[in-house]
């Protein structure tokens, strides 16, 4: 039986480790959970092992908002302070403090 914890916590603020995007977290499956025809775009010298944490971000760049899957092994905590400006984080989660934001209820 695999075992896997997840590095980063629901409403945590992360920043891709290659790519200029940020987002909130807001759902992780403990392995990959996405399709084969998603995991096989990603050229093969960059593609993560699938056992690991993957993350569903309320994501953000300079040019648009979206929903990002990545894996743990290429996020790291956001520093910057900043909140994310993605426009359904007022949907699922309360204030921002400290890199983080409260979760409005209990999610599953």
């Amino acid at each position: 039986m695999l075992k896997t914890q997840a590095k980063y916590r629901l409403g945590q603020v992360v920043r891709h480790r290659k790519h200029p995007f940020r987002g909130v977290v807001f759902d992780v499956d403990a392995i990959f959970s996405n399709t084969e025809e998603w995991y096989d775009a990603i050229p093969e010298d960059s593609r993560p092992s699938k056992d690991q944490p993957f993350y569903h971000l309320l994501a953000e760049n300079d040019q648009s908002y979206y929903v990002a899957y990545v894996s743990e092994q290429n996020l790291e905590p956001d520093h910057s302070g900043e909140p994310v400006d993605h426009p359904d984080v007022v949907e699922m989660f309360g204030d921002y403090t400290d890199g983080a934001y409260e979760l409005h209820a209990q999610m599953n």
